[in-house]
């Protein structure tokens, strides 16, 4: 059953490697919320010239983790990756007494991978030890939202001309919501949930933006069914670079779409603590804040030297997002939580960045 795709899956979802001997990269997050707890399990996956024998070959799996507790673990043979090309389904083994690394069922991966990780659209799971702890993991996944109305085909989230790869690197909302039901071990405690917001992305290519933000949230008070992510970066388009930001809104199976081609989309970011982002389409108009006085987690990102500590990311961030009809001006929506993700990445920022 793990290897049909679900009905929401989006463009872009396959490992997109060709092969070739190029500078290239593909990531993947995969995100548990457990608004009990007031806490989340980011989950960032990396592998970086899979052809191997470059400087910087290898891959990778942080963990953000309650507090946004920081762990991760390196995967130096990129032979023991791997990625389905036709749907969302990806691993890489450390330790197994198996010769070929592929998807094994669950009792199967627990029998004969003593540390690695895999994961697809519906199922998530691992283990992995470092300085003398371990996290292991395993869960079902439900998917509620891809990217786009429910009941239409998914879209890019970087718009149908991304499948040619113009930008570098490609952006591609995997599920803006689901549910997560299993458990999680993290360094002796274990965490057990039914029906936790889950949340997962992917971005690949072969350049890396200069700077970026991000902002996402699928565990907002009294809204179930309600899932933001936003987020904008200097990017490379052939031989240009360009800055560009997005909002993207699922709300009681509708999807609200800001981006460059329908809208004018602006932001105010600061280096850190402050975000907000205002934007309009012919439709409707939308405002979000997001704040935090947290100091964050520096985290690993792949740049063209390889993994380097670049992005500053908190899991515990105040937001705030108004959803407004245009031309009536009716609020739609009105919806906050202190469970958003909040990052800042790339050059360093000594100043705010403005747009519009």
């Amino acid at each position: 059953m793990v290897r049909f795709p679900h009905p929401l899956q989006t463009p872009h979802s396959g490992y997109h490697w060709d092969g070739s001997n190029r500078r290239f990269f593909e990531g993947w997050y995969y995100r548990i919320t457990l608004p009990e707890l007031k806490q989340t399990f980011a989950f960032m996956y990396s592998i970086e010239d899979p052809i191997g024998q470059s400087p910087v070959s290898g891959g990778a799996a942080q963990i953000l983790g309650p507090d946004d507790e920081y762990f991760c673990r390196t995967f130096p043979n990129v032979h023991q990756f791997w990625g389905w090309p036709d749907r969302l389904g990806f691993g890489h083994w450390r330790k197994s007494d198996l010769p070929q690394p592929q998807f094994l069922e669950a009792k199967q991966f627990d029998r004969h991978v003593f540390e690695g990780y895999q994961a697809t659209a519906i199922w998530h799971q691992g283990v992995l030890h470092s300085a003398g702890e371990t996290v292991r993991w395993q869960h079902s996944i439900e998917p509620v939202y891809g990217w786009g109305d429910v009941d239409k085909s998914q879209q890019s989230t970087a718009g149908w001309v991304s499948q040619f790869q113009i930008f570098e690197p490609g952006w591609q909302i995997l599920m803006a919501h689901g549910w997560a039901t299993g458990w999680i071990e993290w360094k002796g405690k274990r965490y057990e949930f039914d029906r936790a917001p889950f949340y997962s992305e992917k971005n690949w290519g072969g350049a890396f933006p200069q700077k970026w933000f991000w902002l996402n949230c699928n565990a907002f008070q009294d809204q179930p069914n309600l899932a933001l992510t936003a987020g904008g970066g200097r990017r490379g388009v052939l031989w240009w670079m360009e800055s560009v930001a997005m909002v993207g809104i699922h709300y009681q199976g509708k999807f609200y779409e800001f981006v460059p081609w329908n809208a004018q989309v602006h932001w105010e970011i600061h280096p850190w603590g402050y975000w907000r982002m205002w934007a309009e389409n012919a439709a409707y108009q939308v405002e979000l804040f997001g704040t935090t006085d947290r100091l964050g987690t520096i985290l690993r990102a792949p740049t063209q030297d390889g993994l380097q500590f670049v992005c500053r990311d908190t899991m515990n961030g105040q937001v705030i997002l108004k959803l407004r009809d245009r031309s009536s001006q009716k609020l739609i929506l009105e919806a906050q939580s202190d469970l958003c993700g909040l990052e800042v990445g790339g050059i360093p920022w000594e100043e705010a960045w403005r747009n519009g």
